[in-house]
C-alpha cells in the first residue's frame, strides 16, 4: 500500500471523492503544512495556523497509480483558484500536494503539467513539504456517508464532483 496527500479545498468532498475510487482502500481527513502542533478544526479555520484542510489517500499501487489519482485531484476541483474553492476563502482551503518522497514530487510536477493543459487559468496548486500531518476529529471522518448527506453546502459541491468522477474517470469509480 501507498499514501498520498492532497489539499483541494473542503476536506469533506475531497474525501467523498476519493471514498469512490478503485484501488483506494482508506481515506483520511486532517491538516497539514502549518506551524500550530495538535491544530483543532476551530483553529484551522481561523486561518491563522497555516495548516491546509487536506486528505491523506491510502492506495494499491498495483490497482491505481499515483499519477492517475492526480489526474483525478486536478479534474475534481479548481486548481487555478488561489486560496479558496468555490464559497470556501482562505489559505487553509489552498490547493496543494505534500509529496512523501521525491518520486511522489515528480509525479505531483509531471501532474501539473498534465493539467495545466485543462484549464484557461494558470494552476496555483503548490508542491508543500515535508509537513506534519494530523488527524482531523472523529466527526470529520467519513464525512458524506453519515451528517453529510443531510448537509446543505455538501448536497451542493459533492455531488457535482462525483459526477465528474464518474464521467470522466468511469472505469476508476467503484460506484
Amino acid at each position: 500500500m501507498a499514501e498520498a496527500i492532497l489539499a483541494g479545498g473542503c476536506f469533506w468532498c475531497t474525501e467523498a471523492v476519493f471514498q469512490d475510487v478503485i484501488g483506494v482502500s482508506a481515506v483520511e481527513s486532517g491538516y497539514i503544512g502549518g506551524s500550530v502542533p495538535g491544530p483543532t478544526y476551530k483553529q484551522v479555520c481561523s486561518g491563522t495556523t497555516g495548516h491546509a484542510e487536506a486528505i491523506r489517500v491510502t492506495f494499491d499501487p498495483a490497482a491505481i497509480d499515483l499519477a492517475t489519482l492526480l489526474d483525478i485531484f486536478f479534474a475534481i476541483h479548481d486548481p487555478t483558484q488561489l486560496n479558496r474553492q468555490g464559497n470556501d476563502v482562505g489559505t487553509q482551503y489552498r490547493s496543494a500536494l505534500f509529496p512523501l518522497d521525491d518520486t511522489q514530487r515528480a509525479e505531483a510536477e509531471a501532474a501539473i503539467a498534465r493539467a495545466a493543459a485543462h484549464w484557461p487559468a494558470p494552476i496555483v496548486t503548490t508542491i508543500e513539504g515535508p509537513a506534519t500531518w494530523y488527524p482531523a476529529e472523529d466527526y470529520h471522518q467519513e464525512y458524506w456517508d453519515g451528517e453529510g448527506q443531510r448537509n446543505p453546502y455538501c448536497l451542493a459541491v459533492i455531488p457535482p464532483k462525483l459526477a465528474k468522477l464518474r464521467k470522466s474517470f468511469a472505469a476508476r469509480a467503484k460506484s
